[in-house]
């Protein structure tokens, strides 16, 4: 399913709030040849849930650019997502077809449909396409996403799309 030319990118928690994490893009096969691409930082704004801010590496001007936030209702639950001005609620990024499915359904910024599926291991999650073509995939284990150059133009969407799912996923509401 995975090729060797996908995109590499690992999460790393620093804290114990899993919300809070950074996303490193490895470059290289040393162990140091990453580059840190996201910060997700998450606050406690006075509400029960709080916000999670992230940001993104400008490549040409090498700072760190807010390009969106998750809000919580709750300390578990997200209720809205902001791609830059976009908002979209959790539940569009996570739409179930019937009761026992398995997959959760997203559509891209520009209305394309995707969906993230549990792999047979039960830990792992894959992204497909609208024709079954695989773009991502995420490795719990190892805490490593990996995705298609084609789906490059929507790294933002998947790297929060599969973070809320193994968030859900976690707390037993896949």
């Amino acid at each position: 399913m995975t090729a060797e030319t996908d995109m590499v990118f690992r999460f790393v928690n620093p804290t114990d709030d899993t919300r809070t994490f950074r996303v490193y893009q490895v470059v290289g096969t040393a162990a140091h040849e990453e580059l840190e691409l996201y910060k997700f930082s998450h606050s406690m704004t006075g509400s029960s849930g709080g916000t999670t801010t992230y940001q993104r590496k400008n490549m040409n001007s090498l700072t760190f650019e807010t390009v969106g936030q998750i809000s919580w209702s709750s300390n578990t639950i997200a209720s809205v997502v902001y791609f830059g001005l976009e908002e979209v609620s959790v539940r569009d990024l996570r739409k179930v077809k019937n009761a026992t499915s398995h997959s959760r359904r997203f559509k891209s910024g520009v209305g394309a449909g995707y969906k993230w599926k549990i792999s047979e291991n039960r830990t792992d999650l894959y992204c497909i396409d609208s024709q079954d073509k695989y773009i991502a995939s995420w490795s719990n284990h190892e805490r490593i996403l990996r995705v298609t150059p084609r789906a490059s133009a929507m790294l933002d969407r998947l790297v929060v799309t599969c973070f809320l799912n193994v968030w859900f996923k976690r707390l037993g509401r896949w």
